[in-house]
């Protein structure tokens, strides 16, 4: 087509021509001078206003939301929802892991106070999940260049950040292969794989005879900054007549202050009738002190999130639905209505791998 256009146009036609074809070839081998009112694009693809650049969008936003358990200031294991590049459905764990990692690929999107567990330098040379729901860790010799401090709580990042996967129930790590029956710094027992029923950031408040109490997770909030994330705390809970009774109580009472967590609950809240399961859903009955705002039936986004996050992690539980004394509908902070029962998908993702 060029050609049969440049024989029947005059010789300035095709001047204009010849220079608008080479135009295209022009950015191969000098640089071209930008055209007027452009923005200039940085290295991630976005121009200086924020506005993504053209062809690189949907590149850039390719990516899904991951929980990762990572250390917050003041010591605890808690998770962060990261958004992390969409990878392989085969490499997601190992992903994830990698994501723990020290100086890795999480430096750039840490919050704020958070930092990464696993030592610097540690490789992730293979991860793999077995039918019984054991993921087997594989990592290199820096995994053992840790404080004796830190040791529980690299194993219960690792075990949170991969237990958030409904198919994966135990963490088996390996050094170079070779299975590890306890932790190589400081000998935290492992056998035959480490899972949630071991606990996390573990709490000795809330039970005088630990003997005759059991262990259960508790969600609180906290806060870093601009920052509200949910720090779960296992507490000893005392064995009574009726156990989820209990467990609500002990949730209500809190971890105590050096958790450095925040306590949302009304201290005068308490159940009014026993708790019930009705298939899986949970019915909690409660006095008019567990609202946040009385008059309008608010309960606080806190105080049920909490709730959600620790009676569903309980067997056979999916779901809470809470009632209150005198109140015909409860509702959120935003004024919506609580119609159905309560499930975590609510607040956090759940997949499998």
């Amino acid at each position: 087509m060029q050609k049969r256009g440049m024989l029947i146009v005059g010789a300035v036609s095709l001047v204009i021509l010849l220079s608008g074809c080479f135009q295209g070839e022009q950015s191969l081998n000098e640089k071209m001078d930008p055209p007027q009112n452009a923005e200039p694009v940085d290295k991630q693809g976005e121009t200086k206003d924020g506005k993504q650049a053209e062809g690189e969008a949907e590149e850039q936003t390719d990516t899904v939301a991951r929980e990762l358990y990572l250390l917050d200031a003041n010591g605890m294991v808690a998770s962060q929802t990261l958004e992390l590049p969409t990878t392989d459905s085969h490499t997601v764990a190992q992903q994830v892991v990698e994501y723990l990692v020290q100086d890795g690929p999480v430096s750039q999107m840490l919050p704020n106070g958070f930092q990464a567990v696993l030592p610097a330098g540690t490789e992730v040379l293979g991860v793999n999940l077995q039918e019984d729901g054991t993921i087997v860790v594989d990592l290199s010799k820096e995994f053992s260049n840790y404080e004796a401090e830190n040791e529980r709580k690299i194993l219960e990042a690792v075990t949170y950040s991969l237990t958030q996967f409904e198919n994966v129930d135990q963490v088996q790590l390996q050094i170079e292969g070779k299975a590890l029956q306890e932790m190589p710094v400081d000998g935290t027992p492992i056998g035959k794989g480490f899972s949630r029923a071991n606990g996390i950031n573990i709490s000795d408040t809330g039970a005088n005879d630990l003997v005759d109490s059991k262990t259960v997770t508790m969600f609180y909030p906290a806060e870093h900054n601009d920052n509200t994330y949910y720090v779960p705390v296992t507490q000893y809970v005392e064995q009574e007549e009726d156990e989820l009774m209990a467990i609500v109580n002990a949730l209500i009472d809190g971890p105590g202050v050096e958790q450095n967590v925040m306590q949302v609950f009304n201290p005068k809240a308490t159940l009014t009738s026993e708790p019930s399961v009705k298939g899986s859903v949970l019915h909690l009955q409660f006095n008019e002190e567990i609202l946040k705002d009385a008059d309008k039936a608010v309960i606080s986004d806190h105080v049920m999130e909490s709730l959600v996050r620790t009676m569903t992690g309980i067997k056979g539980i999916e779901s809470v639905q809470v009632g209150i004394d005198n109140v015909e509908q409860v509702v959120n902070e935003e004024g919506e209505a609580y119609t159905e029962p309560v499930t975590i998908q609510q607040f956090t993702q759940t997949e499998e791998l």
